[in-house]
């Protein structure tokens, strides 16, 4: 591992509006990078070749962080395969492509721990990719994703250069997507209990049966982990990102109940999916190398829980 500085380099972030993109965006200012690039999708569509073609000539970009994605949640993936298989292919490929022929020095790539298999034995590690099937209500999206960890692989090992793929798992925090209909377990357990106490309601349905184990991280410590990545050169180019630390769906819930103070009952909607059984990853590789999670579930819950309520759309 090879230290490296790029304070000065065009840095383009892709997704800066975004949960991920604007934790990353931040922090980077914070650490005095200056020279930082970023577009909204109505300024550049990233689904557009031609036009992202003609961003990168017109900017000579050196680095590129991709957190740029159609995401969402179990219901959202299912209702809409199409889109997110093409959309994130679209967007991803056209920024790899980019960046490769137009010199880019290092490309972080923002996976997702949904690539993994369905049964991936437990804590997943990252040659689990591609040895089993996927959990089929996000096959899209993680079909997806994996052309993008592939892609930056082929470039990494064939032309020796530092296209970098962390693989986050359940990640919440600020500015995180809290519609009930495309957004993922714990933004819409937040607003589902913040709502249930506001009207005061007696009972809270949810889906499944609570038993499925997961992984969570903050948004903030993942940034960390992106400039890790950028701040450093790797003998690797694929890395698991986690916390470490897994609760079931009914924890979660619990703890949710508790730092949103509602008082009713917990019902589970047992005709609904669960989704994968459990997923945790082995984040070894990465926590060796110097990264390390600094935010508890308990507080990053919190922090979360306040900002909602401050942002809170009528």
């Amino acid at each position: 591992m090879v230290k490296e500085s790029y304070k000065n380099a065009k840095i383009f972030v892709g997704g800066h509006k975004g949960m991920v993109g604007s934790a990353c965006l931040n922090l980077l200012k914070k650490q005095g990078y200056k020279n930082l690039i970023y577009k909204s999708s109505s300024e550049l569509d990233l689904r557009d070749t031609d036009s992202v073609c003609q961003f990168f000539k017109q900017n000579k970009i050196e680095i590129v962080i991709n957190s740029a994605a159609k995401v969402g949640g179990i219901w959202v993936n299912n209702e809409y395969p199409y889109e997110f298989l093409m959309d994130n292919m679209l967007i991803q490929n056209n920024l790899i492509k980019m960046a490769h022929e137009n010199g880019v020095k290092k490309f972080i790539f923002l996976g997702s721990s949904c690539i993994y298999p369905k049964h991936a034995e437990q804590p997943i590690k990252e040659n689990s990719l591609l040895t089993a099937p996927l959990e089929e209500t996000n096959q899209w999206y993680a079909l997806a994703k994996i052309t993008g960890v592939k892609l930056c692989e082929a470039i990494f090992t064939k032309f020796n250069k530092q296209f970098i793929s962390l693989m986050p798992t359940n990640l919440y925090g600020i500015n995180d997507n809290f519609d009930l209909k495309t957004s993922h377990v714990l933004p819409a357990m937040i607003r589902k209990f913040h709502e249930a106490k506001k009207n005061n309601v007696k009972q809270m349905v949810l889906w499944g049966d609570g038993s499925p184990l997961r992984e969570f991280l903050n948004v903030q410590d993942l940034a960390r982990a992106v400039l890790f990545a950028l701040e450093n050169n790797f003998d690797e180019c694929i890395f698991n990102v986690g916390s470490g630390e897994e609760l079931s769906i009914a924890q979660l819930a619990e703890v949710v109940s508790e730092i949103t103070e509602f008082d009713g009952k917990i019902v589970w909607d047992k005709t609904m999916p669960n989704g994968t059984p459990r997923k945790l990853l082995d984040s070894s590789k990465f926590l060796k190398l110097g990264w390390q999670p600094e935010i508890s579930l308990q507080e990053g819950i919190n922090k979360t829980y306040k900002w909602y309520v401050k942002n809170e759309k009528d």
